[in-house]
């Protein structure tokens, strides 16, 4: 087939292809099957999991062969050296002469944001899925963020979870470290564990992060992920942290302003109307930004607007004379069950009720990773996130779910009699353990190199199972993994991030396959006791666990999403919040920023 097209030549756009288009709206299939491949270029492409083991190269980065002025000059020199085996040398040399001549790096837009929870988030992803839309490939990137909750890439890179959300917006089945190459994750006393590169860097305190790692390590980790992405995609959304205007770090701070001078980034602003003072953020906002900067400010959007944006008219025409910035847009309030970033934003859904099965999730210190439950959301189901032992007696579930301090959380559900209300609901209704809250229903928690208590330690942890957790050198796992539920045999996927391992007795959970085939038996279970632990994260995300445990607590009532993938249940959501923003958008006046952009 290679064969054929190099002899072939020139053909441009084949629009009758019944696959077309396979990659984005306006490509050119003259090379329908890549001479190069597989180049082996990690700028372009890399290596992705088999379903039935091993790793096959991907070329999901990259769109240079399918450029019509790529691929004439491919075909002409092609015919100039006659070139007519796929297995010729000389190809590969083509394909470097193509990327010098035609790659032109993609462009950027940055959504910095007023205040924290501003929208930034939101607005990424939908303008991700927008930008998708419009046929042209774009990923999100978030160069700096703090956040306990993280996932996993195919590659095995922890990342900020949300990033990993925005990567669906954009389309992106397989994304990389490069959406969020410094992800934070506050511990105690100060110290933050940092990740570069979706590998762990080192725990730092907050003056040494600033005075030594970012001048060195994070600016060149930021720098070299911002290149890469503009590289293999034609628009890179980013993402800031915080407030673009905090003046006491500014010229420290790599998550805002200085990644969009790195990016030379067009920047747009959020504010949330719900906060109050809505105009006074922005004109703040833009009035504290060196004039460099202000420039980079091309809209405003106001988010989370509860009421009627007519009201908004005057004010934002004054606000716009003054601070000489348009307004794109006034989004009305959402409520948009996407994922959660900080945990002082955990609410639940609307606590008790009586026709729904109530789930009790115990709000531990540190509490990491609560997207998990997300799924649950779309569950007949009412969420409670709770300190409080006598929720737990009103639960048909309780979920323990994961810490970034294990020995901290022991200690907490100790003093605040936790230990006892979850001891006493054993046998009545399920109790689920994830990745910390697991190793808390362990038997005994040991920490014999002071890898999570600093210092070497034992407590006692809930006993529910006959199981020992350690902390040793073999005790760090970061992974995708895919398997089947012990009970039913039927499909689980997630991922682990766990420091420490856990020594069982117990029946598994679930029943893990490697790529060479081998299964492995993960975590442990008492159906009898309606007891499960597990370290996998996303167990929700697949309808059979969810289904498994809710049918338990015999109050079980299908909803519209209970037999769906939680990756088709976002997919609606992110469908969703994009169609509220192009609606709410002067979408004539984002285009306009959005082309100035691709100059």
């Amino acid at each position: 087939m290679v064969r054929n097209e190099l002899k072939r030549g020139w053909t441009g756009p084949n629009l009758k292809c019944p696959y077309g288009p396979c990659h984005y709206t306006g490509q050119d299939c003259t090379y329908c099957y890549c001479p190069f491949y597989p180049c082996g270029d990690e700028e372009l492409g890399k290596f992705i999991p088999m379903s039935k083991g091993g790793k096959i190269w991907s070329c999901v980065h990259c769109h240079l062969i399918h450029r019509t002025p790529v691929c004439k000059y491919i075909a002409s020199r092609v015919e100039e050296l006659k070139i007519t085996d796929p297995e010729d040398k000389r190809l590969r040399g083509l394909l470097d002469e193509a990327k010098e001549r035609f790659l032109v790096p993609g462009k950027a837009i940055m959504v910095v944001g007023a205040t924290s929870d501003a929208g930034k988030s939101l607005t990424a992803a939908a303008l991700c899925r927008i930008i998708s839309r419009k046929g042209y490939s774009v990923t999100p990137m978030k160069t700096q963020n703090m956040s306990l909750n993280s996932m996993v890439t195919d590659g095995g890179s922890e990342v900020a979870g949300i990033q990993m959300i925005q990567a669906k917006a954009a389309r992106i089945k397989h994304p990389d470290h490069n959406v969020n190459p410094i992800l934070l994750k506050p511990m105690k006393d100060g110290i933050t564990d940092v990740f570069v590169n979706g590998k762990h860097f080192e725990n730092i305190g907050v003056r040494e992060y600033y005075e030594k790692f970012i001048p060195s390590a994070g600016t060149e980790a930021v720098r070299e992920s911002i290149r890469i992405q503009k590289i293999r995609y034609e628009y890179v959304v980013m993402e800031g942290a915080g407030s673009p205007a905090e003046i006491n770090i500014y010229y420290q701070d790599v998550a805002n302003m200085r990644a969009a001078e790195m990016a030379d980034a067009l920047c747009i602003l959020v504010v949330n109307m719900s906060m109050g003072g809505a105009f006074a953020y922005a004109l703040g906002t833009i009035e504290l930004l060196p004039e460099n900067d202000k420039k980079r400010i091309r809209g405003i959007i106001f988010n989370n607007l509860y009421g009627n944006a007519s009201s908004l008219k005057k004010g934002i025409e004054e606000l716009e004379h003054i601070a000489g910035v348009p307004v794109l847009g006034v989004i009305p309030h959402m409520d948009i069950p996407l994922p959660k970033e900080d945990s002082l934003t955990l609410k639940g859904n609307a606590g008790s009720d009586r026709d729904n099965v109530n789930i009790a999730v115990i709000k531990l210190p540190k509490i990491a990773n609560f997207t998990d439950l997300d799924p649950l959301y779309h569950e007949n189901a009412s969420i409670v996130y709770t300190e409080d032992p006598n929720d737990l007696k009103k639960a048909d579930v309780i979920i323990i779910p994961g810490t970034k301090n294990t020995f901290d959380a022991m200690r907490w559900m100790s003093l605040s009699g936790m230990d006892e209300a979850v001891r006493e609901m054993r046998g009545k209704v399920p109790i689920i353990g994830i990745c910390g809250g697991y190793q808390i229903m362990s038997a005994m928690l040991s920490d014999t190199l002071g890898k999570e208590n600093r210092v070497p330690s034992s407590t006692e942890g809930l006993g529910l199972f006959d199981a020992v957790t350690l902390w040793d050198e073999n005790s760090s796992e970061v992974s995708v993994v895919n398997g089947l539920l012990s009970m039913t045999d039927e499909g689980i996927r997630g991922y682990e991030i766990r420091s420490g391992r856990t020594v069982t007795k117990e029946h598994p959970l679930f029943i893990l396959s490697s790529f060479t085939g081998e299964r492995t038996d993960e975590g442990s279970s008492r159906p009898d006791e309606k007891l499960f632990g597990t370290y996998i994260h996303g167990l929700f995300d697949t309808p059979a666990f969810r289904r498994y445990i809710l049918k338990m607590t015999g109050k079980y009532v299908p909803a519209k999403y209970s037999d769906t993938d939680y990756d088709d249940i976002l997919n609606d959501i992110l469908d969703e919040l994009a169609d509220t923003f192009e609606s709410s958008l002067n979408m004539e006046l984002f285009d306009k920023i959005f082309m100035e952009a691709r100059k």
